[in-house]
């Protein structure tokens, strides 16, 4: 990856202006052979003062400036790597409905909106942009305008464009109804997380109550790892769909230190479906882990982690890299690993290679290549199964992390420093393609109800479990037996 650090260039400015109409590729598209389309010097005749560039990329400009340069007016229209790319990392500076009453304040005051005998042409000439920006806002950043501020804003200018004809009226209610309609979506997904979250107990309680040979395993349910490999293909694309891109950057917002006034702030995180998603990993993660501390007979366990190390595989082919992971890392969780016996029974020639491809070592060099091999093969798919990549999520983050803090977001005079940006919204909009994805195998109710709802160990069950299956071998080993039996079983 390019140095995300300003060059020391940013100072020469280019104040090369031209007219562009408006053009709104698809998401994919933003990207150009050499990776992200910078393509921005086409700025507005008047107003390339505060912009900074270097070989026509916009390098840094002031937090006004920057905003100018999103507000279209009837001979400019921005470019939409610099609306997805300013609106992603603008509200490290201010609050979205902060920005969103700029907008709407310039886009009244240059285009004269509130003047009472409003001329219907030159309402014609500017609408269609004006309605353009709002609609890539409240498509990309929904989430934005769960605050009630932001919807006052958006209702405001709407009416405005609206009053003039009634072809855009049409246009407007359209904007609206198809945002409130993913308003409502997220909700009932929330809802539904949050059932499902309080029906999945910990499994000790089920353990005390029932014997051991009518518990239900993974394998009964779903005996063919490439089925189970597929549902859990579904549950992934589902969530990462629902995670909004902002959620990335929510994450670093602190305090402004230019700005004394504003302390961090507290409600504008309007989402939690970056945390859910990172919470199925480890549901995942403990689950593969029950069921193999779970059956009595070593041949079982064996098995089950044979049938582990078949879903694994299947999820790599598939792209599914973060249930791969997941699943690696519930069989090499300390409970798992320990039950040497068990493992001398399991074939693990498949797990050498799958633990081989998702080595940490190296920066995780071997994944981050399988990883391009999926996001190439994506681009030149003629199917939705040849598109899903779903990458290895807690490595996303944190690679998108330290991208955060390896560089200033404000440059020593003051100006944004949105070289950075560039490469933040180049990590995240890369994202966004993948998430699109519809999911091309069919669901399977009942497999899904068992991967989600299913009681999982806690730790110190999954202990008690291995201990149970394969005895302590050393002092400590067995002096946490001792107290596992009697704190979670009441046995001495």
């Amino acid at each position: 990856m390019s140095n995300p650090c300003p060059s020391e260039h940013w100072q020469i400015t280019k104040n090369t202006c031209k007219e562009r109409m408006p053009q709104t590729p698809p998401f994919a598209a933003m990207f150009d052979s050499s990776g992200y389309n910078r393509n921005l010097y086409q700025s507005k005749e008047d107003s390339c003062g505060g912009l900074y560039y270097h070989d026509n990329n916009l390098l840094s400009g002031s937090l006004e400036a920057l905003i100018q340069h999103l507000v279209p007016n009837v001979d400019y229209y921005p470019d939409r790597t610099y609306i997805f790319t300013f609106l992603l990392s603008s509200r490290l500076f201010m609050h979205p409905y902060e920005l969103m009453a700029k907008v709407c304040h310039l886009c009244i005051e240059q285009q004269r909106l509130s003047e009472p005998g409003l001329d219907k042409n030159r309402i014609r000439k500017i609408a269609p942009k004006i309605l353009q920006l709002l609609t890539e806002w409240t498509e990309t950043f929904p989430y934005d305008f769960r605050d009630e501020r932001m919807m006052r804003n958006l209702k405001e200018l709407a009416q405005r464009i609206a009053s003039g004809d009634e072809m855009y009226r049409k246009n407007v209610q359209q904007l609206l109804q198809n945002l409130l309609r993913k308003l409502a979506t997220v909700s009932q997904y929330e809802e539904v997380l949050a059932k499902i979250n309080a029906t999945s107990t910990d499994r000790l309680t089920v353990l005390k109550t029932k014997p051991q040979s009518i518990q239900r395993d993974i394998i009964t349910v779903c005996n063919d790892p490439y089925a189970l490999a597929q549902q859990l293909t579904h549950i992934e694309l589902e969530r990462l769909n629902y995670i909004g891109p902002e959620e990335f950057v929510q994450a670093f917002v602190q305090k402004d230190p230019l700005d004394n006034d504003k302390s961090c702030y507290g409600d504008r995180k309007k989402t939690r479906n970056l945390e859910a998603y990172v919470e199925w990993f480890n549901r995942l993660s403990y689950l593969v882990a029950t069921e193999i501390c779970m059956p009595v007979k070593k041949k079982h366990r064996a098995r089950v982690i044979e049938y582990f190390i078949d879903v694994a595989r299947e999820c790599f082919n598939i792209g599914n890299f973060n249930s791969l992971m997941a699943i690696i890392s519930g069989m090499n969780m300390s409970p798992v690993s320990r039950l040497k016996k068990t493992w001398a029974k399991v074939k693990t020639a498949k797990f050498d290679i799958l633990e081989h491809q998702m080595d940490p070592s190296s920066n995780f060099y071997n994944y981050r290549t399988a990883l391009r091999g999926a996001a190439q093969r994506s681009l030149t798919a003629h199917s939705n199964r040849e598109k899903i990549v779903i990458p290895f999520f807690s490595l996303l983050i944190k690679d998108i992390y330290f991208l955060n803090e390896g560089c200033a977001n404000r440059l020593p005079n003051g100006h944004i420093n949105f070289e950075k940006f560039w490469e933040l919204a180049k990590q995240v909009s890369e994202f966004m393609t993948w998430k699109q994805v519809e999911c091309p195998f069919e669901r399977d109710r009942k497999i899904l109800q068992y991967l989600l709802t299913i009681p999982v160990f806690s730790d110190d069950a999954l202990y008690l479990a291995s201990y149970e299956s394969e005895s302590p071998e050393n002092h400590i080993e067995k002096d946490r037996w001792k107290t596992l039996r009697s704190t979670l079983l009441g046995r001495v």
